[in-house]
């Protein structure tokens, strides 16, 4: 809902309310946060004492207008207020002061932009400033959905000069209160690392400078009150819909308003706007709940699923996908990926993805990008053949591309050596993964990957895209902006005449894991590093600020990859239950035993599925050290308790379920997980009439077909009775193993089943 009255704005969704006002010409910002009557706006007004020596007054004899202490809806500058612009401007080499004051509003039904993302489902409200001196004009559009609202600057050039912007941020928005500023940065398998600074009178700011929303600096964050939890205390939440470099800021002053603002990193930023032109600033989101850190989540999930993500996905289940890379990587025949889509689909998969090096040369990363061609030696019966026979297996085919980059060993690039960016002064090209990236802002470039990658959807049975991009820029310069908006094109002209096809965004793992990305894309590859353990605070991170039905999550072989840990293959796969479940690894290498565990992981993800991607996510722990997860709809719940390192003697542990009736009755039951024999090793020659060496032949046939379960549990009582702990089931303690127990050894897990018990 959206009023305008007597000079006050008012913007309420289902969960609270925005409101600033005209004051002397300029919007200052009121209130953000519970939901309020827009009466009480002169109540929330600041009111500035007298005295204010050093600073600089907008109009003589009044102390009520010194700009500098204000809380503002957005800031001129060089004009009176010295905190952070969030603009800065050049006509003709040199910078200008702008003074931005209100001309007028209206509401609109629609403001989509020309050429970027945005949310779905809006009512808008443009409220426009001008700066008669400048001769510029800036519209700020405000949005309103459910659990967010939504802010973007539209700069117009209304002059005869033409204008250099150097920096135009999505919103800026002064807060009062005390702040802790959650961030989620990293790298590469590294990916979402939350960190929690205090918001002071140092400026604190977090920035990509990649070309990409960047694994290094994830666009999202929150600022939340110091005594904000899960479940109880004041949280804003921010995103921004964008691919490219971003840039967030968060500064006390010291009348205790915390000025923030983000959107499009100014690094290498220059956007030359000609008389009569616009520039429009990717859509910034901003939520707010006094539910904690849970409420938050709560809000973004279901702005992603029901505003974000491609309207033919919305509430669509996601398959559970085989994916060949880890398996096969380059090394694979038509014959041996039959054999693998067989086995997949005889443990239930429904997704059989085809990753790198079908096309081309493609034997390692080294050559062929941009030759997408099949190999006809690897693939003799083209992708069409291959894909008819996964159909009639029962299962969907999906493809990988990387139709961005382009390997200088390839066709394409000696045809079109131009059609890459090369660095602006000659200098010797820096290559990322023996690569190049194609020059996006080229109306060619573009049509030629529409026409390749369309040409090839169209040409087999495709249900899924992985589409991958594996460097970063070198020679983008000022051109970043525009390569993301010829990404947006490309992606916008491949899909949304291909509704039904589902793309699934990677790159290098989570290096563009974004709102931006998520328009198009309704799930994304969460990171490289699929170790499970790792994983667990990666997935935690981003649940933050996106919710599971958009998160690639797959089971890979053990001991892993990247860190060569050995986990269980329960916790593998109880982790990526929380997501999209995928497989990765080669299946015919596993004991049959591990096929039992995998078929039952994917049993019990179907039965609950729709919880599972869809239920409201919250985060805990319990009191014996686990890490819990949660998810929830009206008629079940599912949690997941997750141990590190398995120290003696351990405590007890309650599991503590939230969102429960606590006048009714519901039962609990955990899901049934494999052990394996050798898992107690030298143990067994003192519980066993025979003496058994733990890693003879006997133990480790035992181990291959043998199906023993761990922590079997069953639990009946009151919704009050889970909201203050239940008591679970015994951790292994070296003195004994019945089945009531839970042999949880190092990275042990338990996922447990809650449903209402019908009277």
């Amino acid at each position: 809902m959206i009023t305008v009255k007597h000079g006050v704005f008012h913007l309420q969704n289902e969960k609270s309310s925005y409101l600033f006002r005209v004051r002397d010409g300029f919007l200052e910002h009121l209130h953000f946060g519970t939901r309020l009557s827009a009466s009480d706006a002169d109540a929330l007004a600041v009111r500035p004492g007298n005295g204010w020596g050093d600073s600089t007054l907008y109009r003589e004899g009044s102390n009520a207008n010194c700009l500098d202490i204000f809380p503002l809806e957005w800031s001129g500058c060089g004009r009176g207020d010295y905190r952070e612009s969030p603009m800065e401007l050049l006509q003709n080499g040199a910078p200008i002061s702008t003074e931005f004051r209100y001309i007028g509003c209206e509401a609109l039904k629609s403001a989509q932009p020309s050429a970027l993302p945005a949310s779905r489902g809006q009512t808008f409200l443009a409220v426009y400033l001008e700066d008669s001196a400048a001769k510029l004009r800036l519209t700020l559009l405000y949005g309103v959905l459910p659990t967010v609202f939504t802010r973007r600057a539209i700069l117009e050039n209304c002059g005869d000069t033409p204008i250099s912007i150097r920096k135009l941020m999505s919103a800026n928005t002064d807060l009062p209160g005390d702040w802790t500023l959650h961030t989620f940065s990293g790298g590469w398998i590294a990916e979402m690392q939350h960190t929690e600074t205090p918001v002071t009178m140092a400026r604190t700011c977090l920035e990509s400078t990649t070309g990409a929303s960047s694994s290094r600096a994830n666009p999202g964050f929150l600022l939340a009150a110091p005594d904000a939890a899960e479940t109880a205390g004041e949280v804003c939440g921010f995103n921004l819909l964008y691919s490219g470099s971003h840039y967030l800021s968060a500064q006390k002053s010291l009348q205790g308003l915390t000025r923030v603002m983000h959107g499009i990193s100014p690094a290498n930023f220059n956007w030359e706007l000609a008389p009569g032109e616009r520039f429009e600033t990717p859509e910034a989101v901003m939520a707010w709940s006094d539910a904690g850190f849970g409420g938050i989540t709560d809000c973004f999930g279901r702005y992603v699923n029901e505003a974000l993500i491609p309207p033919y996905w919305k509430n669509r289940p996601r398959p559970i996908v085989y994916n060949s890379w880890e398996g096969c990587m380059f090394d694979f025949t038509e014959a041996k990926l039959l054999r693998l889509g067989k086995l997949a689909k005889q443990l239930g998969c429904e997704l059989f993805v085809l990753d790198d090096g079908w096309f081309g040369k493609r034997d390692s990363d080294t050559s062929s990008l941009g030759d997408y061609s099949v190999n006809a030696k690897k693939l003799p019966n083209g992708l069409k053949g291959l894909g008819k026979k996964l159909n009639a297996m029962g299962l969907q085919f999906g493809l990988w591309f990387e139709p961005e980059s382009v390997s200088p060993d390839s066709e394409l690039y000696r045809r079109h050596p131009d059609w890459a960016l090369h660095d602006s002064l000659g200098r010797t090209d820096l290559l990322g993964r023996h690569q190049l990236l194609l020059d996006l802002t080229k109306p060619e470039v573009r049509d030629h990957i529409v026409e390749s990658v369309g040409g090839i959807l169209d040409s087999a049975p495709i249900s899924y895209v992985k589409w991958d991009m594996n460097r970063h820029s070198c020679a983008l310069g000022a051109k970043q902006h525009e390569f993301i908006l010829g990404l947006y094109d490309v992606l916008r002209r491949i899909f949304e005449p291909r509704p039904e096809i589902l793309l699934e965004s990677c790159s290098s793992g989570g290096n563009r894991f974004d709102c931006g990305m998520l328009y198009f894309s309704p799930q994304i590859w969460c990171s490289d590093d699929t170790d499970p353990v790792e994983r667990l605070r990666i997935q935690q991170s981003l649940s933050y600020l996106y919710p599971p039905s958009c998160l690639g999550a797959h089971v890979s072989a053990g001991p892993h990859a990247q860190t060569l840990r050995a986990t269980p293959l329960p916790t593998r796969g109880n982790v990526s239950l929380f997501g999209c479940l995928g497989y990765e690894l080669d299946l015919t290498e596993l004991l049959p035993v591990e096929h039992a565990e995998i078929r039952a992981q994917i049993e019990f993800y179907k039965a609950h599925r729709s919880t599972l991607q869809y239920g409201r996510f919250t985060r805990g722990r319990t009191d014996g050290g686990g890490t819990v997860w949660q998810a929830q709809t009206k008629g079940e719940t599912i949690a997941g308790v997750f141990h590190g390192v398995q120290h003696a003697a351990p405590g007890y542990e309650r599991l503590r379920v939230t969102g429960l009736d606590e006048k009714k009755q519901y039962r609990l039951d955990s899901r049934p997980q494999l052990l394996r024999v050798g898992d107690f090793g030298s143990l067994l020659r003192h519980v066993l009439p025979v003496k058994l060496n733990p890693n003879g032949l006997a133990v480790q046939t035992a181990d291959s077909y043998y199906k023993m379960y761990d922590g079997q549990q069953t639990v009946t009582a009151s919704g009050a009775a889970y909201s203050a702990g239940i008591m679970l089931a015994p951790r292994f303690a070296g003195t004994g193993y019945d089945a009531d127990g839970r042999m949880q050894g190092d990275f042990g897990s338990n996922v447990y089943f809650i449903r209402e018990v019908q009277s």
